[in-house]
């Protein structure tokens, strides 16, 4: 036991220490755990690490998948569901008949059930690694939104496959069964996971206490996928309904705080969680070739077909985003039509006059219009050509799930260390290959999401539309208090000049861009104001003059104000 605990110390001081250090590196972490993993599981001495899959499929999968789903926009989801489904679902099926045919072939004692079980094991890409860089990198918002949906929709898909094709593999199951199977446990999952979303959403909303809310968002992820387990449907798809509907309500249903509290708890959980899989899937490689020289098998044999796996792997990726890529680039000509269509039904509806009592009717109508407008804006002006087509086909980086899933394979299944060492080694090698040379690929390949001048003059754009908003309301003549009572006009002077003030520093670009307007004097000057104000706390916190509840106090507001100086147009 006490091994153990220094094991997994040391694994949390090793993710920490990478992480802080692997953006100035230019490698994106979980390529870099991975390779030290490896490396210190042939130090002379180092402990023998077998990680039973059901911890991670049922205790480190639903907490990771829903972090990334809480933070993934349902609008960009929404707006990508077609390729994101089709490279989560499609692309899933096809790798995995492709690459189990290959290993049927390889491997003469295995039946093709058996075969497309190992090929739904290694299908699913993990997009940890291919966001992580694409963001750094500063990928167009589309093409990370697609990777994402990918890796988190993927992940059902091939477990439903490798438990349909475990069950053919005991003849329990035939092609009709399986898939609807494959049908029940994608429905069931997904009204599992709508239930758990709308459930939690409500209870939490009615929890003022951030502390408590994120103490049961820990538990949200277990309560969507056990009792779709149960159900025998799909645990991982429940829990991404759940931590889409949860990221999509919680601006409305939940305070600031509660939702500043459980964003920076969760990066937590899962810059732990994730980064500490990657480490353990290098630190594990021994054990796994020591499996396979216990049964008596080739590790070269298996590293080998590994390879080739990988190989097959990639090139079904690549035939798969051509046509995939042509399919956007023509659905982007239709959303140009689209644009203009819905743009003369706007102007229609708004030219038209309707008697007053249809006016909340056109009112629903004229804003369904307008989303359908942007939605056919955003697809005609966010296309993805060749370019990011040779970046999604080559983020194919295999990771979480090929870990826990290879080493879920029955044990009566012929060659299953060597299957298993397969498995292992098309993680490793694209994680390592593919996710490594990503970056020089993006970099050769010039693609740049939007750049910084625009950025901020779309947030302009957007910071002058609030506060229009909020101006009109301190202007209305009908504005009262709770008890009905007018608001004394000197305070909505004063709450109207700090709303003006606060917008301004929003400011033009140009603003912006110089390092020596007064905008930049006054937040360099706030922030020397806050770090004497920092000084002088710390101060009184050491002189023991004051409570400590006094002092916590007084650091809470300082911290608010920095929190508040360092936010965009802070």
């Amino acid at each position: 036991m006490e091994e153990l605990g220094l094991l997994v110390l040391a694994g949390v001081l090793i993710v920490v220490a990478v992480s802080a250090f692997a953006t100035r590196l230019g490698v994106a972490a979980p390529i870099l755990l991975v390779v030290i993993g490896i490396g210190c599981s042939f130090i002379p001495g180092a402990p023998r690490l077998e990680i039973p899959p059901e911890w991670i499929l049922a205790v480190v999968l639903p907490p990771l998948l829903y972090s990334a789903a809480v933070n993934l926009p349902a609008i960009d989801l929404r707006r990508n569901l077609g390729p994101i489904a089709a490279l989560s679902v499609l692309l899933v099926i096809a790798s995995a008949f492709v690459s189990g045919l290959v290993i049927w072939l390889l491997f003469p004692d295995l039946n093709f059930a058996a075969a497309v079980a190992v090929g739904a094991v290694i299908s699913p890409p993990d997009a940890v690694a291919a966001t992580a860089i694409g963001k750094r990198l500063g990928l167009p918002q589309r093409l990370v939104t697609i990777l994402e949906g990918e890796g988190l929709l993927n992940d059902a898909t091939a477990l439903v496959m490798l438990r349909s094709a475990v069950a053919a593999i005991a003849g329990t199951i035939s092609f009709w069964g399986a898939l609807g199977d494959f049908a029940y446990a994608v429905l069931i999952g997904a009204v599992v996971g709508g239930l758990i979303g709308a459930i939690s959403v409500w209870v939490r909303s009615r929890i003022r206490q951030p502390v408590l809310t994120t103490a049961i968002s820990f538990v949200v992820p277990f309560l969507a996928y056990l009792p779709a387990e149960q159900l025998h449907a799909s645990g991982v798809l429940a829990v991404v309904v759940t931590g889409i509907m949860t990221g999509h309500f919680a601006v409305r249903k939940f305070s600031a705080q509660d939702r500043i509290v459980e964003r920076m708890n969760w990066r937590t959980v899962q810059l732990l969680l994730e980064n500490g899989v990657f480490l353990a899937m290098g630190f594990e490689i021994t054990s796994v070739i020591a499996d396979v020289r216990d049964a008596r098998l080739g590790v070269g044999e298996a590293v080998g077909i590994g390879l080739l796996a990988a190989l097959v792997l990639l090139v079904v990726r690549v035939a798969f985003v051509a046509p995939l890529i042509g399919g956007l680039r023509a659905g982007r000509a239709r959303a140009e039509r689209r644009v203009t269509r819905i743009q003369g039904a706007i102007d229609r509806v708004e030219a038209t006059e309707f008697p007053p009592e249809h006016a909340a009717r056109v009112d629903r109508i004229t804003s369904f219009l307008r989303r359908q407008h942007a939605d056919a804006s955003f697809l005609s002006r966010e296309g993805l050509g060749w370019r990011g087509g040779a970046v999604i086909a080559w983020s194919g980086m295999r990771g979480v799930v090929t870990l826990a899933a290879a080493q879920s394979l029955p044990t009566g299944v012929p060659y299953r260390s060597q299957l298993v060492l397969v498995a292992f080694t098309v993680a490793i090698v694209t994680l390592v290959l593919q996710g490594g040379t990503l970056p020089y690929l993006i970099r050769l390949l010039g693609i740049q999401g939007v750049s910084a001048r625009e950025s901020h003059a779309q947030l302009t754009r957007l910071a002058a539309e609030i506060s229009a908003a909020a101006r009109a309301m301190l202007d209305d003549p009908g504005l009262r208090r709770a008890d009905g009572a007018p608001f004394d006009p000197e305070v909505v002077a004063v709450i109207r000049d700090a709303d003006l003030a606060a917008s301004a520093a929003v400011g033009s670009f140009e603003e912006w861009e110089a390092q020596t307007t007064p905008l930049q004097q006054r937040r360099e000057l706030q922030r020397l104001l806050l770090e004497t104000e920092q000084a002088a706390l710390t101060e009184a916190r050491a002189s023991g003059v004051y409570p400590s509840h006094i002092i916590e106090a007084a650091q809470r507001m300082v911290d608010a104000e920095a929190a508040r100086l360092n936010a965009p147009g802070g």
